[in-house]
C-alpha cells in the first residue's frame, strides 16, 4: 500500500475540470505547513517545473481501468486509458508541465498547470534540458486534434 501526503494546495479561478482553455489560468500553490519552506528555496530559478496533482474530485464510479474513446467521442479511436492523459485513471494522477511565474515565501505562481481550485499537489520537480526527450516527439493525430484548444 502506498500513502501519499499532498505537500501543498493549488489555487485558481477553476472550480469545475473542463477539457478546453487553460493557457490563461494563472495557479498558486501554497506549500503544506509540515514542511519548512526551504523545501522551495531557488525553484523560481527554474522556468518551468512539472507538477503532480490528485484528480481528488473524480467520482470513482468513473474509473476507466481498459480502454475507452478520448473525451468519449466516439469519432476518435477506442485507446487504452494509459495512451491517453484523461482524469479517470486509476490511481487519479495528474502531471502538467507548468511556467514559474515567481516565489513569495511558500507560495508559489505558476501558469497553465490544468486542475481546479484546492486540488493536493503531490510533488513538484524541476525540468532540466536533460531529462527531455533527445529524439522528436511522436503522437497519433487524433491526440493533436483533441488539444487544439486545450491550452487556448
Amino acid at each position: 500500500m502506498i500513502t501519499l501526503n499532498p505537500i501543498g494546495l493549488a489555487y485558481n479561478e477553476r472550480y469545475e475540470m473542463e477539457d478546453d482553455y487553460w493557457g490563461g489560468v494563472i495557479s498558486k500553490i501554497i506549500l503544506d505547513q509540515t514542511l519548512p519552506e526551504e523545501a522551495l528555496y531557488e525553484i523560481e530559478s527554474f522556468s518551468h517545473l512539472e507538477i503532480i496533482f490528485h484528480f481528488h474530485m473524480v467520482d470513482k464510479n468513473k474509473i476507466i481501468k481498459g480502454a475507452r474513446h478520448p473525451r468519449n467521442d466516439i469519432n476518435l479511436p477506442k485507446v487504452g486509458i494509459f495512451a491517453q492523459r484523461g482524469k479517470n485513471r486509476p490511481n487519479q494522477l495528474g502531471l502538467t508541465t507548468v511556467r514559474v511565474i515567481k516565489r513569495e515565501g511558500r507560495e508559489l505562481f505558476v501558469s497553465g498547470l490544468d486542475c481546479i481550485n484546492e486540488t493536493p499537489i503531490l510533488d513538484i520537480k524541476p525540468v532540466m534540458k536533460e531529462f527531455l526527450p533527445k529524439e522528436s516527439i511522436i503522437q497519433p493525430k487524433w491526440s493533436h486534434d483533441i488539444m487544439k484548444n486545450y491550452w487556448s
